[in-house]
């Protein structure tokens, strides 16, 4: 161990008596320097805004530092520069002088001389560490509640990635006498490393054997806070193998050898690391540690909850790809592993998660566009075609009759789409048309919560007199919300079961969880009403959404209740808008639905409410009434007349009855019965709901979230599923613009030019001696 020491002193001298080391070390700084104080100014300037601008100002040590243009994206992608030219003489040198003989012929082992130059790289690398660390440090003293540990885990990856770097670059030096040329071949392992996990990723053997070996995105899981043991490994294995081959290297000089037998000896390196990294790769074999402070790695405590009850069985999951779909690349062989890391976060908690794979190619229903000359071909001209320009073998892919033959997928527009299967019990979960595309963590856990309930919530639209559809795409429908599959935050995505119903077929089922009234365009028959009043007697949960200029249908059976739809419209004056789109607010009583809405109450955003009118209610019935959404005083009055949208300006007018006050646009009534609580919602408004306020941009609405926490709350919280995570603390700056200018100065400028003056007095003082 003394050897290896005193030649990684050595060898650190010759480091620091370089000007090259230096020059590197001034540069790693500045680039960091003006990384980072550009991200600090941002974030000051945006707080000294203020206003809506803060509500950008969130995780700011993210941004700062892991963001895909932070100070460590940058120090990654930079990396590959600084490493080969700091190890392209730690043996060539030698190689090149002569010394190396002499090192031979005294009594130090080759190993000792190859850990005793790596080992001088490695405290090197610290350095370069070091040098990052004064920014995480400065950040301590400048941004609100950094995440400290997180800190550690990053400068962790940062130091085994230039350990790794350092390794490749010390085997390269040994193979070339001349330093230039160690460097580009520095370089280019490197890049082979980077890119070859995009290599021969369609045969199944060889897919995991690249990946494996693969350099790139190797520090992403540390960066984020993750430290697992399969990536620590990682780099340890790739440190042993070049320096093995170092070892081998050197050896095989000094020995006489045929080729077959040094083959051997660097082919068993190779396949006992390989073998090695595949079994600790395995999900049973990998150890986690989430250091974040709100462990935004980790699955949420209810996700954790939901998997830990499937413990007594095991989970597949089988992906069916449509060739002819439009996400038919999300199937594709060589995107697999990025399908495993996708669902690495729950095989971290259920290793004994079984993956399965169906390719076929069959008529797709979701297809946005097909041109003419597909049109004209058959679905298997399409496929041969599509496997013929994409180069892969359609053998494996089942025609459209042997898919049918094995699964219905047209309920599932034929798309992408995963079938969980847990003990004889099987849900489906897809991809979305957005751009996260696939499911987020609520919706797994919702899908796999299905799998396990003994009753799954169904909610249940009546239909009969002209009510909101749940299959229709027109603007006043209810399908993005409710039935449509490709939308992620439909209901039929968070886990409810979405059904309509015909009341003249029958009585309302018992295992109705929600019935949904909404907004019928004619008269419910006494018979209907009868069967609604004996659903509520029962203490079933319901939604009625009624219009104005329709209280006469809503009113009858609202009356037993205690509720009605007043007489007019609510009318709002705005240089923008049509009077009729009133605004209603979020009341604290609603706020308390859902955790997400409470949160997003605290932004005071609206719920849009186009054509509504006001509720009034007995606060003495049977039940109580909390009011969810109350309209503006001072912006909206109660107009008894009617409205002619398109008139001259609409303006308040007592004679005319006009009554100016805030109005109940939607309430909660609740009540104990038959041992439960009966929980009813009821809006003067059906439009809050519809296709078209999904998709209005003109005005930042709270829509979508109320709705869901009113779904959410008329089935007790079943869905969708909480798996929210604390908030990041880091939201606001501790300095001033004055401060990030001097700043700028000190870390650009000064503490640059004091490591130049120390390094030239250092230099000139060992050039004298």
């Amino acid at each position: 161990m003394n050897i290896i020491v005193k030649i990684a002193k050595t060898e650190l001298r010759n480091l620091f008596y370089s000007p090259i080391a230096w020059f590197l070390m001034i540069v790693f700084l500045i680039q960091n320097a003006i990384t980072y104080m550009g991200f600090v100014e941002h974030s000051v300037r945006t707080q000294e805004i203020g206003g809506d601008a803060l509500r950008y100002l969130s995780n700011i040590t993210g941004n700062i530092f892991y963001s895909e243009k932070g100070v460590f994206a940058g120090v990654m992608q930079n990396l590959y520069l600084y490493i080969p030219l700091l190890t392209m003489g730690l043996i060539s040198r030698e190689i090149n002088g002569g010394t190396i003989k002499l090192l031979y012929s005294s009594p130090v082992k080759v190993w000792q001389i190859v850990f005793g130059k790596y080992l001088a790289m490695m405290v090197f690398s610290l350095v370069l560490v070091a040098i990052v660390g004064i920014f995480m440090l400065s950040s301590a003293f400048q941004v609100e509640s950094v995440d400290m540990v997180r800190f550690l885990s990053a400068a962790l990856a940062l130091y085994l990635l230039l350990c790794a770097y350092s390794a490749i670059g010390l085997f390269m030096s040994a193979l070339t006498t001349y330093p230039i040329v160690a460097a580009l071949s520095t370089f280019i392992m490197i890049g082979i490393l980077s890119y070859v996990g995009n290599v021969w990723q369609e045969y199944d053997f060889v897919r995991d054997l690249t990946y494996f070996l693969s350099l790139a995105g190797r520090t992403n899981h540390m960066l984020a806070g993750l430290i697992t043991t399969k990536d620590l490994l990682y780099f340890i294995i790739i440190v042993g193998i070049f320096l093995m081959f170092t070892i081998l290297k050197l050896n095989g000089e000094r020995e006489s050898r045929s080729f077959s037998v040094k083959f051997t000896r660097y082919a068993l390196v190779v396949v006992s690391a390989l073998l090695i990294g595949y079994i600790s790769s395995r999900p049973l074999m990998t150890g986690y540690l989430d250091v974040t402070v709100n462990k935004s790695n980790t699955l949420s405590p209810n996700a954790q909850k939901i998997i830990k009850k499937m413990s007594d069985a095991g989970l597949e999951i089988t992906a069916y790809n449509n060739l002819l779909g439009d996400y038919n690349f999300v199937g594709l062989p060589k995107q697999r592993n990025n399908y495993l890391a996708f669902w690495e976060r729950y095989t971290r908690f259920k290793p004994d998660i079984s993956f399965h794979y169906v390719d076929y190619y069959d008529r797709p229903y979701d297809a946005t566009y097909v041109s003419r000359e597909d049109s004209a071909r058959t679905l298997k001209q399409r496929a041969e075609l599509m496997a013929r320009n994409q180069e892969f073998d359609l053998t494996p892919y089942k025609t459209p009759e042997q898919i049918q033959k094995m699964i219905d997928l047209k309920p599932e527009l034929n798309r992408y789409v995963m079938q969980l299967k847990y003990k004889d019990r099987t849900t489906f979960l897809r991809i979305f048309n957005d751009q996260r595309m696939f499911p987020g963590e609520t919706e797994v856990c919702a899908a796999l919560e299905r799998l396990q309930m003994a009753s799954i919530p169904k909610i249940s639209f009546v239909t009969g007199n002209l009510e909101r559809s749940i299959v229709k795409k027109g603007d006043r429908e209810y399908q993005s919300f409710t039935s449509l599959k490709t939308f992620r935050y439909a209901l039929v995505n968070q886990g409810f079961d979405v059904d309509t119903l015909l009341l003249k077929n029958g009585d309302i089922p018992a295992n109705i969880s929600t019935l949904v009234i909404a907004d019928p365009r004619s008269d419910l028959s006494q018979e209907d009403l009868g069967k609604i009043r004996q659903y509520i007697d029962r203490g079933g949960n319901l939604l009625i959404a009624g219009e104005p200029g329709k209280q006469s249908i809503s009113n009858p059976l609202l009356h037993s209740l205690g509720v009605q739809l007043m007489d007019g419209i609510i009318v709002q004056q705005s240089k923008d808008f049509s009077p009729d789109l009133a605004l209603s607010y979020i009341t604290p009583a609603a706020a308390k639905l859902s955790k997400p809405l409470a949160r997003l109450a605290e932004d005071s955003l609206p719920i849009s409410t186009p054509g509504v009118t006001g509720l009034s209610y007995d606060a003495n019935s049977t039940f109580t009434c909390q009011p969810l959404l109350m309209t503006d005083a001072d912006r909206s009055w109660l107009k008894k007349e009617k409205l002619v949208t398109d008139s001259a300006d609409v303006s308040f007018s007592a004679a005319a009855g006009d009554q100016k006050r805030s109005y109940p646009t939607g309430l909660a009534l609740s009540r104990n019965i038959n041992g439960k609580e009966q929980r009813i919602i009821i809006t003067a408004d059906a439009d809050f709901i519809s296709n078209n306020e999904y998709t209005r941009s003109s005005i930042r609405t709270n829509n979508f979230p109320f709705n869901t926490a009113l779904y959410s709350w008329l089935n007790y919280g079943a869905f969708p599923i909480d798996t929210s995570i604390p908030r990041t603390k880091d939201n606001r700056m501790k300095i001033g613009s004055a401060t990030v200018k001097v700043c700028k100065v000190v870390f650009i400028w000064i503490v640059p030019a004091l490591i130049g003056i120390f390094a030239a007095f250092l230099l000139i003082r060992r050039k004298r001696k």
